[in-house]
């Protein structure tokens, strides 16, 4: 009966993992058509009883501005050309942050919240950060950094029902994503550690002072110029 048992659980594994590469390998050129986040809020939605209307336009890496994309890198993840999808130091920082008590800082690379918010769900267990570290692991394989980030820009979430870079400039600034400003696109980015609370077209002074961190920041990554060199000579054939 146990023989049997991981024989099967073996078997279930193994047809999760091929499909998870399969599936990772596909969104690698075809845009995902939603992410598991916006599924759950439009469930959380049904059960509050106040349905809403999901906004999202996907738009390739070309026809999103290049001070968005820099912006987010500035504001989420200084290291995201440098790693493979973890930020140790960051993690360790986080953790020594939070075994002191007060508020709870997270540690998540671009890469592990294109992984949980694509194929996940929220909250905090043993079993979700494991397969995020499996996604994530994938990902950073198999995708190019810059694809990475354009399905980022795509799918995170900007408002109550308002994902990626487009809905999110449409919604808070009137304009199209590729037309953000430098500051605007700071702003966006300041919001994200909780976009839900704070508004990037109507921001608080505590946002306000973060959007101007982040520009400072991003000049000091270099601007535009940082994104030349985002898909580095290091990343594996594959994954160029």
């Amino acid at each position: 009966m146990l023989r049997l048992f991981f024989r099967r659980f073996t078997k279930a594994v193994l047809w999760f993992m091929g499909a998870s590469v399969l599936l990772v390998l596909l969104f690698r050129v075809v845009p995902p058509p939603g992410t598991a986040l916006m599924v759950e809020r439009k469930i959380e939605s049904w059960v509050d009883g106040e349905p809403i209307d999901l906004q999202r336009t996907w738009k390739p890496w070309d026809e999103i501005s290049d001070d968005l994309k820099v912006a987010v890198i500035a504001g989420e993840d200084q290291k995201f050309s440098e790693h493979w999808g973890f930020d140790f130091g960051a993690i360790q920082a986080a953790f020594a942050h939070n075994e002191r008590g007060g508020s709870i800082r997270g540690a998540s690379t671009l890469s592990q919240q294109v992984s949980k918010n694509l194929f996940l769900w929220s909250g905090r267990s043993y079993l979700r950060k494991g397969l995020e570290a499996w996604f994530t692991g994938l990902i950073e394989v198999f995708w190019p950094k810059q694809r990475i980030l354009e399905v980022y820009l795509n799918s995170v979430e900007w408002d109550e029902g308002v994902f990626g870079a487009e809905a999110a400039a449409r919604h808070h600034f009137g304009v199209s994503a590729k037309n953000l400003s430098r500051q605007q696109s700071s702003l966006l980015a300041a919001v994200l550690p909780n976009p839900r609370v704070w508004s990037a077209s109507h921001p608080t002074s505590y946002v306000a002072r973060r959007a101007g961190w982040i520009r400072q920041q991003m000049s000091q990554l270099g601007g535009d110029s940082y994104l030349v060199g985002l898909n580095d000579s290091r990343r594996a054939p594959w994954a160029q």
